[in-house]
């Protein structure tokens, strides 16, 4: 059971919280049954309706934004469709990353429609530590930071294992063999990609926003053992 959220934005338009990887945003078809959701869950921790302005992966933990009415709900979902609102990402990936790219592949949904999905990234810093995998004596590993230009499902996830620099943690996109490893060695069950800093421009103010999100302890942990000190 997931004790109290953590709030790291609220005025009287907008609330946002850094939500725990395993949790979903709120009932779905594509997501399954689960006995807590993050809508319900801060309804009644502030006592107030909220209503979900975007949605993250329940597997990915960080920046849920809600809004604590229907207008500014509307005002809400129109910047994050229109791509006004900015995203970044931080992913614990398998293998060395290019300096900086753009993967620019599109994506199916899952009513078999084709889209547009681009995702632009930075390489953090990255590590070779003393782990045999495979054929390999070593393994290396990158900490990168993630901002998608397109929302698409799953889609840094995706994108990521495209361009054969799985993250750790992903099922099904990720690599299996790795995600045993990382389980048997380090009881590892998280998936590795937070959701860290959420940007736009207030809908009722005008004031530029910025909401950041600690990462959690066990993305903290990993950053640890593999030796991806920033």
């Amino acid at each position: 059971m997931i004790l109290d959220l953590e709030i790291i934005y609220r005025d009287e338009y907008l609330i946002a919280i850094n939500k725990p990887h395993g949790l979903l945003v709120h009932r779905s078809k594509y997501a399954g049954e689960a006995d807590e959701y993050a809508l319900q869950k801060l309804r009644n921790q502030i006592e107030h309706y909220v209503f979900p302005c975007h949605r993250i992966d329940r597997k990915t933990s960080g920046v849920l934004l809600f809004s604590l009415n229907e207008e500014v709900n509307s005002l809400m979902q129109q910047q994050f469709q229109s791509n006004m609102v900015k995203k970044k990402y931080l992913a614990i990936v398998r293998g060395f990353t290019n300096d900086a790219g753009i993967i620019d592949y599109p994506l199916t949904n899952e009513k078999g429609k084709t889209q547009e999905a681009i995702s632009e990234f930075k390489t953090l810093t990255q590590s070779e530590i003393d782990l045999a995998f495979g054929k390999f004596t070593t393994s290396r590993y990158s900490l990168v930071e993630v901002t998608p230009q397109t929302g698409r499902m799953h889609q840094i996830r995706k994108h990521f294992a495209h361009i054969l620099h799985p993250i750790i943690g992903d099922r099904p996109h990720g690599c299996n063999k790795q995600n045993k490893l990382f389980k048997e060695k380090w009881n590892l069950t998280s998936m590795m990609l937070h959701a860290s800093d959420l940007s736009f421009v207030h809908p009722i103010t005008n004031q530029e926003i910025l909401i950041p999100a600690n990462e959690s302890e066990e993305f903290k942990r990993m950053m640890k053992i593999l030796n991806l000190n920033l």
